[in-house]
């Protein structure tokens, strides 16, 4: 019988061969496909996000478990879409117009993915537009901006203000992050959150979403 443990290590280990070796092995048993979600790779991902805030681990061992997390998580998500079973939340991620860093966006990305959210990446230099059409034809409830310029900050606003035009914007909470973006910033521009690193996004993200 597939040891679980060793899937909560493989992810905390950024160990990815280990990590979908043992999923085949636990599917392949009949081992419940959400139980392995819940119980080893959310706790996993959570422990690897302490470990960062606690400056243990840096942004390569992040990259190892959320690669680790995602290759478990690939042999399972069609199972769970059988099923009918619903993620934590639907996120529509990506970096704002004329911005196009985009290696803290993914980093937030794959972090939300292990903490049970669904993830729509709609990439780097996303107009406000895509985001609108995210929300509406993917059933979105978060919206996570991201940018790595100031000049590019402005287009966090344009964006909730693309959201309100569309009458969306009672439907989906709005969290922003970035290098040059302040807590302040997302007070003045009315999103719903501010995260300072990878780590703060699935606490902030379930917080926003009274998970």
């Amino acid at each position: 019988m597939a040891d679980l443990t060793r899937l909560y290590d493989a992810i905390l280990n950024g160990d990815n061969k280990t990590a979908i070796a043992v999923t085949k092995e636990a599917l392949s048993e009949n081992t419940d496909p959400l139980e392995l979600v819940t119980k080893c790779m959310v706790p996993a991902m959570d422990e690897v996000g302490k470990r960062f805030e606690c400056e243990e681990y840096f942004v390569p061992e992040l990259l190892l478990a959320a690669r680790a997390m995602k290759g478990a998580l690939e042999l399972i998500r069609p199972l769970l879409a059988e099923r009918g079973a619903e993620p934590v939340g639907r996120v529509a991620i990506g970096t704002v117009k004329g911005d196009l860093h985009d290696i803290g966006k993914n980093l937030i990305a794959s972090m939300l993915e292990g903490g049970g959210f669904e993830v729509i990446d709609l990439g780097a230099d996303v107009a406000p537009e895509r985001f609108v059409t995210a929300v509406m034809e993917k059933n979105a409830n978060l919206v996570c901006l991201s940018a790595l310029l100031t000049v590019t900050m402005p287009s966090m606003k344009t964006t909730i203000e693309a959201l309100k035009s569309a009458g969306v914007r009672h439907r989906v909470k709005v969290l922003i992050g970035g290098a040059p973006v302040t807590q302040q910033y997302a007070d003045e521009i009315g999103a719903d959150g501010y995260g300072s690193s990878a780590a703060s996004a699935v606490p902030l993200a379930r917080k926003v979403l009274g998970k």
